[in-house]
């Protein structure tokens, strides 16, 4: 048997394996009723309702502290004799690293394939709501983390579940935490493996193949698919071992370095289509509200703006506490106010920047996603840029398979800690994981882009139900935590002394 008909075998047999749970699945997870013409997921519903909640119990946190989120991150406020093992800096790049990516350059597209222009108004509405969802987990994060022996950190739904509700509600708290910390667990797993992982190479692959030559290029075939995911794989391999502290000392590098490249080439499309910015926001605006060609009008708009704004800032889903848990800091809220600032990077300005760029430019691979059956997905937001740059494409490329890799690694870590949980934290059983994950990579490039939306998406909104019940429970103690490190701000901007009464770095875990 060739190595081509080998390949071929494998593509048919995984997608075969999953397409039918992808199915199921999002059948069971998007069940949705009737409104206005359309179908409203409840889901989609219960993430809208919980920024709303949020927003509001906080005072509109997200804009009220915006500033002091931004100093924080600036190490005005570090604490070098905290516990913890990265910086309040690395935290940010080290979680944005794992939201900043291919849900921004892909699943832009993808938005705005299926909902149209005005989707984009609603992506940047649930950024905003998100900010505030992505505050309350993560300073529950930081505040029941759990400090091993080694110095290591762990945090999470998995810890601050089960912690919280014993804190809260006692012995039958505990219990029904733990229940909740199992399931999170078992959803972010799935996910890294999905959404954080088969995802990003998916699409990273397809990049490389339209960049060479398309499907008869030499990266078309499958041999090329499979070599592809090997690369990835050994990469990825590689850094994973080395912990959180190799991945965030990585992704302070790229993700700044590549989240500019990608923005200015945004702006050279914009700036160089100045003239028609006027007339793009006023299609998105337009869109949003009445909408053309889209199934469902304003509410389909609505829908698959928020889904896909889901999907790339994960605001309320339990994900970016994992990696801010490890931040140097005696204040939980601190790094709370910090995590704030990642929904509004990822969607407020990066997606923002992607569908003005794909407005603008309208490449003809978008008008052919829109009325055809195949969804678009990176290779559209790759047309948009080489209508200006013929020669972006390549430098989107590189662009892309390092945000690939960076948001594979830091799943890979989140999926870690969610598999120690489940399964215990001996180097035999963190080995275990590595090897699947690693080698769960070979099959990113085999899939098709439907299958894997479907199965992350579905994995991704079971992860949320199970987690924003846990922080509408657990909001008071966010509440009491946002004011104690307000009033140490107040006290270290007049000067005064450290308040004993502060809390202290948590005591070092045996396990």
């Amino acid at each position: 048997m060739s190595l081509d008909s080998f390949t071929e075998s494998v593509d048919e047999s995984v997608s075969g394996f999953f397409e039918p749970i992808a199915s199921w699945l999002g059948e069971v997870v998007f069940y949705a009723v009737p409104v206005g013409g359309t179908d409203l997921p409840l889901i989609v519903a219960w993430l809208v309702v919980a920024g709303l909640v949020f927003t509001g119990w906080f005072g509109f946190v997200q804009f009220r502290r915006f500033r002091l989120a931004v100093d924080v991150v600036r190490g005005k406020y570090d604490d070098k004799s905290a516990a913890g093992e990265v910086n309040h800096f690395q935290a940010l790049t080290a979680a944005v690293s794992g939201t900043v990516g291919l849900g921004n350059i892909a699943g832009v597209a993808v938005a705005v394939s299926i909902g149209g222009p005005g989707a984009t108004f609603w992506m940047i509405l649930c950024g905003l709501l998100g900010m505030a969802s992505k505050f309350v987990e993560v300073t529950l994060g930081v505040k029941y983390r759990e400090v091993h022996a080694d110095g290591s950190v762990s945090g999470g739904p998995m810890h601050y579940l089960p912690k919280g509700f014993a804190e809260r509600f006692g012995s039958r708290g505990a219990t029904f935490g733990k229940v909740l910390a199992v399931l999170a667990s078992a959803m972010i797993l799935f996910f890294g493996l999905f959404g954080g992982n088969l995802f990003q190479v998916n699409q990273s692959y397809a990049q490389l193949v339209s960049v060479t030559g398309g499907e008869d290029g030499a990266m078309g075939s499958s041999a090329g698919a499979l070599f592809f995911g090997v690369l990835v794989a050994a990469l990825v391999g590689i850094v994973l071992l080395g912990g959180i502290r190799s991945i965030a000392s990585v992704t302070s590098r790229l993700v700044p370095a590549m989240a500019g490249i990608y923005i200015a080439a945004c702006l050279v499309v914009i700036l160089v289509n100045v003239g028609e910015v006027p007339s793009a926001v006023v299609t998105i605006v337009e869109g949003a509200f009445n909408p053309e060609g889209v199934a469902g009008g304003v509410l389909g708009a609505l829908i698959i703006g928020f889904k896909r704004a889901a999907f790339s800032n994960e605001a309320g889903l339990g994900s970016a506490p994992i990696a801010h848990s490890a931040v140097k800091t005696k204040h939980p809220a601190s790094e709370g106010l910090v995590a704030l600032l990642e929904p509004f990077i990822d969607t407020v300005i990066i997606c923002t920047m992607t569908a003005l760029t794909i407005v603008i430019a309208n490449p003809a691979s978008w008008a052919e996603a829109r009325t055809g059956e195949e969804i678009g997905g990176v290779t559209i937001t790759s047309d948009a840029f080489e209508t200006v740059l013929p020669w972006f494409p390549y430098i989107l490329t590189v662009a892309v398979m390092l945000f690939a890799i960076s948001t594979v690694l830091t799943w890979g870590y989140y999926g870690l800690k969610a598999w120690s949980y489940l399964f215990g934290r001996s180097r035999a059983s963190e080995t275990t994981y590595k090897v699947i994950y690693t080698l769960f990579a070979i099959a990113g490039s085999l899939l098709t882009l439907q299958t894997l939306i479907d199965m992350a998406d579905a994995v991704l909104f079971t992860l949320a139900v199970i987690n924003i019940i846990g922080l509408y429970f657990l909001a008071p103690v966010v509440k009491r935590e946002l004011e104690t490190f307000l009033a140490y701000v107040r006290r270290h901007n007049s000067g005064e002394a450290e308040d004993p009464s502060a809390e202290k770095a948590p005591a070092a875990s045996e396990s």
